[in-house]
């Protein structure tokens, strides 16, 4: 069912479509009101194109990355730790045809017609660049490491697990 993934699209979209985080700590963090300004700047409302083609936008319900809250995606790049102010210069620079880089990830960001290419398979050969992770995602390995923590080594499968259900 085509409406439960939201990565696809049954309407068109920008060049560069805009997702606005808006779950718990994001909204709790300013992403219900960098949504809302956001719609406003652009003069578009969920699932709506600017005149000139380069910026569609989406309230979106959870980005998975609440350590960087509030969270911004554009053609499923992440930008992180978003501001109005910062959301605004970012919609600005995507219509002006900048230059921009996600906070982690590839070093460019790619056409929605590329990110579409990307979700269905293709390999574009970006993967390896920019960041795959930033600070707040290595935290608990620090303090793992601090404390001498490692992970269990696997040990026998119990008879239970064995049993078909």
């Amino acid at each position: 069912m085509v409406s439960f993934y939201t990565m696809y699209k049954r309407r068109p979209v920008g060049k560069y479509h805009v997702g606005v985080c808006t779950n718990t700590v994001c909204a709790v963090l300013g992403g219900n009101q960098i949504l809302a300004e956001l719609r406003d700047h652009l003069g578009v409302d969920d699932d709506e194109v600017t005149p000139d083609g380069q910026v569609s936008l989406e309230h979106l319900e959870c980005n998975a990355a609440c350590e960087y809250a509030p969270v911004m995606m554009v053609n499923w790049e992440f930008f992180d730790n978003m501001t109005p102010q910062s959301a605004r210069r970012l919609a600005d620079d995507l219509r002006a045809g900048n230059q921009v880089t996600p906070t982690r990830g590839p070093g460019r960001l790619v056409s929605w017609r590329e990110a579409a290419r990307i979700l269905a398979g293709f390999n574009d050969d970006l993967a390896t660049e920019g960041p795959p992770a930033g600070p707040a995602d290595l935290v608990g390995l620090k303090i793992a490491k601090e404390r001498g923590w490692t992970a269990p080594e696997p040990g026998p499968v119990s008879d239970h697990a064995k049993e078909p259900r």
